[in-house]
């Protein structure tokens, strides 16, 4: 068992190194991004990776208070799921309702790998090539997909 010291210090061990490795590589644009914390523009809707000691998860989160709100970038993300999905290479799963690590009501869609630990360094590699992938592929979406969002800021 970690101490929360520890815990803290090998989880900030692995995304200080993961944004070591993505420093280089440019965003869809060609420009500099943090990828790490990732800016979509868009108020309420950001791209989150999590990584723990059983699995690993990357989402676009909507979290606009107003549950109306959320329900309408929900629907809208809907309708361009096909292109979603296009650009990942994959399908993803969609909670219109959902938590988020403060209990606080959002809606996710989001991709989870499974049996790997952030406070392993041989997961390191299985980690990294799951949020480098998407990470990149949410990218390339939302320089499309961005304007779709345009009437509901």
């Amino acid at each position: 068992m970690y101490t929360r010291q520890e815990a803290s210090r090998l989880r900030q061990e692995f995304w200080t190194a993961f944004g070591h490795y993505m420093a280089p590589l440019p965003s869809a644009e060609g420009l500099k991004i943090n990828w790490i914390n990732y800016k979509t523009g868009l108020p309420n809707v950001s791209f989150k990776m999590d990584a723990g000691t059983a699995d690993a998860q990357i989402a676009i989160v909507l979290s606009h208070t107003d549950s109306d709100i959320r329900q309408l970038y929900f629907e809208q993300f809907m309708q361009i799921k096909h292109l979603l999905h296009d650009e990942l290479g994959e399908e993803w799963q969609w909670e219109v309702s959902s938590k988020d690590e403060y209990d606080r009501p959002v809606s996710r869609i989001y991709k989870q790998l499974h049996n790997v630990n952030v406070f392993q360094k041989e997961d390191y590699p299985a980690l990294i090539s799951f949020f480098k992938q998407r990470i990149m592929a949410l990218d390339s979406f939302w320089d499309t997909a961005k304007y779709v969002f345009d009437a509901l800021r």
